[in-house]
This record gives structure tokens, C-alpha cells and sequence, in this order.
């Protein structure tokens, strides 16, 4: 059973920046690297939850294109770590960010059936 757990949440202006990081337990760097893409989905108040972006085993990555060229995201296979740079940040980007695990490709990873992990959540608040 593979372990998520977020940090680096919390309140910023807009404009600003902020970065999550995800890291993964109960599960060896070679499993998690090898077989896993990972990502970010998240949810604001009243709205359902939505992938924000993804990268799978070989680095590939997807971003919602809401946050194509703001967001960047990235692992340190070595390390079982997932982040998420988030730069010129905006309100609608609040939200509740959810780290997310999927054995497979991108196509899963996007998929939020096909998840298999969910880390428990970090706020992200955006003031104008």
C-alpha cells in the first residue's frame, strides 16, 4: 500500500509562487519509479476534482491548460518525490491539491478512476 504525503501548501498573493512536493512510503524507489506515473489533481469548493498535471516513468508530463506554461512538474526518481512549481499564480487556482499514483502511463494518471493512491491533501489559497 503506497503512502502519499503533500507539504508546501499555503496562502500566497496572486502573481506569486509556491511548491508542493509529494513524497512516497511503503513502496522501494525501483517499484515506485519503474511502475508508477504520478501526479496533481485538485479540487476547489463546489467543483469536482481535476487533473492539473501528471509525468509518468520516462519523464513525459501533461498539464491542464489552465496551468500549461505557469506549472511545472517534476520527480527525483531517487527519492520517491513529486513536485508541483506553481509560478504567476492565480485565484481560481485555489484549491485543495491532491497527490496522486497510477501504475501505468499518462492515460491513467489523468484518469481519476484509474488512480490507485491519493495522498490526503494541501490547501492552496490565492489572494487577489
Amino acid at each position: 500500500q503506497v503512502h502519499l504525503v503533500e507539504s508546501g501548501g499555503g496562502s500566497v498573493q496572486a502573481g506569486g509562487s509556491l511548491r508542493l512536493s509529494c513524497t512516497a512510503s511503503r513502496v522501494t524507489v525501483s517499484e515506485f519509479s519503474r511502475r508508477y506515473s504520478v501526479g496533481w489533481f485538485r479540487q476547489a469548493p463546489g467543483d469536482d476534482r481535476e487533473a492539473v498535471a501528471g509525468i509518468d516513468m520516462d519523464g513525459r508530463t501533461y498539464y491542464k491548460d489552465s496551468v500549461n506554461g505557469r506549472f511545472n512538474v517534476s520527480r527525483d526518481y531517487a527519492k520517491n518525490t513529486l513536485f508541483l512549481q506553481m509560478n504567476r499564480v492565480q485565484p481560481k487556482d485555489t484549491a485543495m491539491y491532491y497527490c496522486a499514483a497510477a501504475m501505468g502511463g499518462l492515460a491513467e494518471m489523468e484518469d481519476e478512476e484509474s488512480v490507485d493512491y491519493w495522498g490526503k491533501g494541501t490547501l492552496v489559497t490565492i489572494s487577489s
